[in-house]
């Protein structure tokens, strides 16, 4: 662990754009006072809450502690972080949940932390703090293009879109074909019933294959399904001579990330909408139907909170969707896959507190989700877009939405939008399939795509982002390679 860590925490935090001045109190344990932080001063201010180990409150000076201080007035994140995950452990002290921790962000004031030793510094190595967005977990974003061969066709396919970062593939690579397989082990369980979201994914990482092969000289021809015998050989990608293509969506693929934080108030203009529907050329039996005004969004929107709620409240859902979340950078390392906090748009500084405070609760993490759906995904949406299809079930047009869907996202991303898939109206119409209830959320949606014959396979949000998005983590080539 690197030593003084709470100087490394205050020169991360205090890049910020939201902190233009900042007051540090408090020496290290074991720090020489020639090296001290002790009592250096840009702005005096007002002590917010301060935590020790393990969430107790000490008294004022007590090494080993963690203090927020309020900087200047008017200095304020958004609200969209009142609601940041995690709650401190039960029976450790006088606890201060996270939430409450992080309530003073969005209320006119910005907000500094300073990290002392003990648990809380161990907590800003643990979690990645410091080194958010590099290491092994990320490495297959800065290689993708490396290899000129197959094997670089399916280094930019493991970066493609895929249900809550699962990473539901594995590939077979020769000299002249790549063949891609369901990975039944990396099934999202009840969030994917009837396994919709996972042949979107593997669509998904088809499309960006496709456009790898022909960028380093391959003309791709894609077979799905070639043995419907066997549904987990999902597709035959034969390798042949041809030209060199490498357009703005092969260019787009390590660009490319779901975006959770806040949209701005600008329109996506028409234009840009009809140019990311015009992706679907040459893919047959896919649509897209889009929602731009007002009215439309809320009615969109409305569903979407209702479906987050519903799954919040499905015990099993809400399980299920917790073991793909990896809260602290020991899970990264050792999993590479599955949601982080880096992921879910949170400002540069709420991000940094969420890291350093105690791991959340299921209920808090299903508390924040439906909170960020209310207040930031719906609420700041430009426009809503649903792939449809004339079978849902059909695992062509899943597989084939997949790579519309893709395609969306890359020329998104290559025209400056922010893009977030939105699966859970979906993911409630599966599960009440799965379990032969009555259709609540399928005829709702339905009725908003209002297109007889086509239905939802899956939606997402658009919009100009405030902030960039982080980058996932991905496992490495030679653990998706057999």
């Amino acid at each position: 662990m690197p030593e003084f860590l709470d100087t490394q925490l205050l020169n991360t935090i205090s890049g910020s754009r939201h902190l233009p001045e900042i007051w540090i109190g408090g020496r290290p344990a074991g720090c020489p006072k020639n090296r001290s932080i002790y009592n250096t001063k840009r702005t005096i201010a007002e002590p917010v809450v301060t935590f020790g180990p393990l969430g107790t409150v000490p008294t004022r000076g007590s090494y080993g502690a963690m203090t927020v201080f309020r900087t200047e007035p008017g200095a304020s994140e958004s609200a969209e972080t009142a609601g940041a995950p995690a709650v401190m452990p039960d029976g450790a002290g006088t606890a201060v949940p996270r939430r409450s921790a992080l309530k003073g962000i969005g209320v006119g004031a910005a907000t500094m932390v300073v990290a002392g030793t003990g648990v809380l510094s161990y907590r800003v190595f643990d979690n990645g703090v410091l080194d958010a967005g590099s290491g092994r977990p990320y490495d297959a974003w800065s290689h993708w293009r490396d290899d000129p061969g197959p094997l670089g066709t399916v280094a930019a396919a493991i970066l493609a879109a895929n249900p809550h970062n699962s990473q539901p593939w594995f590939f077979h690579v020769t000299a002249s074909r790549v063949e891609m397989f369901a990975d039944p082990s990396r099934r999202t369980g009840t969030l994917d019933s009837l396994g919709r979201e996972q042949h979107i994914g593997l669509g998904c990482a088809i499309e960006n294959l496709v456009l790898a092969a022909a960028a380093r000289g391959y003309r791709p021809a894609v077979t799905l399904l070639p043995r419907p015998a066997e549904p987990a050989y999902v597709a035959s990608i034969a390798l042949a001579p041809g030209p060199v293509n490498a357009g703005a969506l092969y260019d787009a693929i390590g660009s490319r990330h779901s975006n959770r934080g806040p949209y701005t108030t600008a329109a996506v203009p028409s234009a840009a909408i009809d140019s990311l529907g015009a992706q679907a050329a040459g893919l047959d039996g896919v649509g897209v139907r889009w929602f731009t005004t007002e009215a439309q969004r809320a009615a969109v929107g409305a569903l979407m909170i209702e479906a987050a709620q519903a799954i919040t409240a499905d015990g099993q859902q809400s399980r299920d969707a917790f073991a793909w979340f990896r809260n602290n950078r020991d899970d990264i390392n050792t999993r590479m896959d599955g949601l982080t906090l880096d992921g879910q748009g949170l400002a540069p500084l709420t991000l940094s507190l969420a890291k350093i405070l105690p791991a959340e609760s299921r209920a808090a993490g299903d508390k924040f989700w439906v909170d960020q759906t209310r207040a930031v995904h719906t609420k700041t949406a430009a426009a809503y877009g649903v792939i449809t299809v004339a079978d849902t079930s059909d695992p062509v047009l899943r597989l084939t939405g997949g790579r519309f869907l893709e395609r969306i996202h890359l020329a998104a991303t290559a025209a400056g939008l922010g893009l977030q898939h939105m699966n859970q109206i979906t993911e409630r119409i599966d599960r009440e399939r799965a379990l032969g209830r009555p259709a609540t959320f399928a005829p709702a949606f339905d009725a908003l795509i209002a297109q007889p014959g086509q239905f939802p396979l899956a939606a997402f949000r658009i919009g100009y982002p405030v902030r960039s998005a982080r980058l996932s983590p991905r496992r490495p080539l030679k653990d998706v390679i057999r």
